[in-house]
């Protein structure tokens, strides 16, 4: 495959994944579909720390609108561009590997939730081995706001998952703008 055509399904392909990391983080700020929870601070770190919205969304986006250009042969499309698309996507794997950590702390960590015991607190906290996870029957104890542990658990593992391809994606791109810088692009026109 020619390198610019790499470069242009590389963009492409992080466009939906940068609009699905920030959809996801932006609603990690709603748990119960309710905004009294952000309103009253009842949010994890994790959610504040903004991994898929900073991370896997304008770290990513502004590198995937780089190699886009690189992969459409006119502005950035020779041997030049193609190194700068090198850097564009050590940018993006850095901000996916961002969103991966804080999707991995937020698994980890669990979610902040009401309980009939303590109160407002995060009672996974201290799960070995997050096995709270596995373990369905121990949910029970998040009385507020409904369905809290699914509903972050399911957003932090989109999270997880988005930037993982988000990373492979990008050294990709490193490896195909390598290539392209020592090589050249090919395209139709010639080459500058």
């Amino acid at each position: 495959m020619c390198t610019g055509k790499c470069s242009r399904c590389v963009a492409v392909s992080l466009y939906p994944l940068v609009l699905l990391s920030i959809i996801c983080n932006i609603v990690l700020f709603f748990p119960g579909w309710d905004v009294k929870y952000a309103r009253e601070h009842h949010l994890t770190a994790e959610v504040t720390y903004m991994g898929g919205l900073f991370g896997g969304g304008f770290l990513v986006l502004i590198p995937a609108l780089y190699i886009h250009l690189t992969g459409e042969g006119q502005c950035c499309g020779n041997r030049f561009g193609m190194f700068f698309s090198i850097a564009a996507a050590a940018v993006g794997v850095l901000g996916a590997g961002y969103s991966f950590v804080v999707a991995i702390l937020g698994l980890t960590n669990g979610p902040l939730c009401k309980t009939d015991e303590d109160g407002w607190t995060r009672p996974f906290l201290n799960s070995y081995n997050s096995t709270y996870l596995t373990n369905h029957t121990s949910w029970a104890a998040c009385t507020e706001p409904s369905r809290v542990v699914q509903f972050n658990t399911g957003l932090f593992l989109t999270l997880l998952a988005a930037s993982s391809l988000q990373g492979a994606l990008c050294a990709i791109q490193m490896i195909n703008g390598l290539a392209g810088c020592l090589c050249g692009v090919c395209s139709n026109e010639k080459e500058t």
